[in-house]
């Protein structure tokens, strides 16, 4: 390890400092607060509290958490919403101070700069644009605090949904015109890339909160929480395809060589990401293989306790760690900086009809494992449910 370090230092990387460390991992999490939460709620939760097998009293509990719970993902996004502006201050002032980007009179001169020569709108203008609709994003989900406006929880959090996925497309729209096709696919996929892991991690964070309620909640609740489960998993395997997908493009274009992944800065912060992203991946084939058959199990046999200790303790201690290993991700996306093939010195990646067969053959393989795990967690749990139903040899011979 100490050798790859080495090695990754004299290539030419260079250690973002603390602030930008801070500030854009919580932007990211800003971003899992708000966009996560609020496309999951419209997705899973509102849904499942709507359905006609939800009890009335645990929907009210739910909802309650859920509009606390918005609410506080607004008060972040606009904190975090604010250092990654003075970060990105700092970042053009050419050697200024973290802290003097931070005074509001700088922040203004940033947004109001003239535009450069080539540009077609001034880039102060585009991050102006997207800081409003991120005030707006975060002042409706704030809104929630009050009592009167949780009776519109509803209406809020599908207002606040496309708000806070324009304030990620909106920061991406180029001052320039893009140079070539990959530098258009380039922001194509890294929003992708951003919406997908947002909505994944947001939503785990979002179910374990509420998660936290079962005190509160009767004992039918595990009937409600199946629901909230499968109806996620479904969300979030769509989520993985995107994440994986757009990932390969990325990585392709940052780099040359599977060396480079340790002998290189960026490399070795890629190659810490993918760890733990798989990690990820793989709790999340734990959920849908060994916990999704059995809650499937307990809610056919009409098991209420079995049902409740899965939904509610078995299945958030494992959404738990996939929480942990998402935070993970967010310390570790601002080492992510430059590019590996940088680095090494090797060829930039050029896009070719080769390329984008082999892209589409993956993605392709891809869905297809995504839907042969989605059909096996359903074979596991029917052969459960008819493992219990038959009679055993013993009792078969007394029949």
């Amino acid at each position: 390890m100490n050798s790859a370090l080495s090695a990754a230092t004299t290539a030419g990387y260079t250690m973002p400092p603390l602030w930008r460390t801070v500030t854009k991992s919580g932007y990211f999490l800003g971003l899992c607060g708000a966009i996560g939460a609020t496309v999951t709620y419209a997705t899973t939760v509102r849904p499942a509290l709507r359905a006609r097998s939800a009890d009335a009293g645990d929907a009210a509990v739910l909802r309650r958490r859920s509009a606390r719970y918005l609410a506080g993902a607004g008060v972040l996004l606009l904190v975090a919403g604010y250092f990654q502006l003075a970060a990105r201050v700092a970042r053009a002032g050419k050697g200024m101070p973290f802290a003097d980007a931070l005074a509001p009179d700088r922040i203004w001169h940033f947004l109001r700069a003239p535009a450069a020569k080539g540009a077609w709108i001034p880039q102060g203008t585009i991050y102006l644009v997207q800081n409003g609709v991120l005030l707006l994003t975060a002042v409706t989900l704030a809104a929630l605090f009050a009592p009167a406006a949780r009776r519109r929880t509803d209406a809020l959090a599908l207002l606040a949904l496309p708000l806070s996925l324009a304030t990620t497309l909106i920061a991406a729209i180029p001052a320039a015109a893009p140079k070539n096709a990959d530098a258009v696919l380039d922001l194509v996929f890294d929003q992708v890339h951003i919406i997908a892991g947002t909505v994944w991690l947001g939503g785990l964070a979002l179910l374990v909160a509420l998660a936290g309620t079962r005190g509160r909640l009767g004992g039918s609740a595990g009937l409600l929480w199946a629901d909230l489960w499968r109806r996620f998993g479904l969300v979030a395997m769509v989520c993985v395809g995107a994440v994986v997908v757009s990932g390969l493009w990325m990585s392709w274009r940052h780099v040359g060589a599977i060396d480079q992944l340790w002998t290189t800065g960026y490399g070795l912060a890629l190659l810490v990401k993918l760890l733990l992203v798989a990690g990820l991946v793989t709790a999340g084939a734990v959920n849908q293989l060994w916990l999704m058959p059995r809650i499937a199990r307990a809610r056919r046999a009409d098991d209420t306790a079995s049902l409740l200790r899965l939904t509610l303790r078995h299945f958030p201690q494992v959404v738990w760690g996939e929480v942990a290993l998402g935070l993970g991700v967010l310390v570790a996306l601002p080492y992510l900086s430059g590019s590996a093939r940088t680095e090494a010195h090797s060829p930039q990646a050029a896009s070719s009809g080769a390329v984008f067969a082999a892209g589409a053959a993956l993605a392709a393989a891809l869905a297809v494992s995504l839907y042969a795990t989605a059909k096996t967690s359903d074979a596991l749990a029917r052969r459960q449910v008819l493992a219990a139903n038959c009679p055993t040899g013993h009792e078969a011979s007394r029949i």
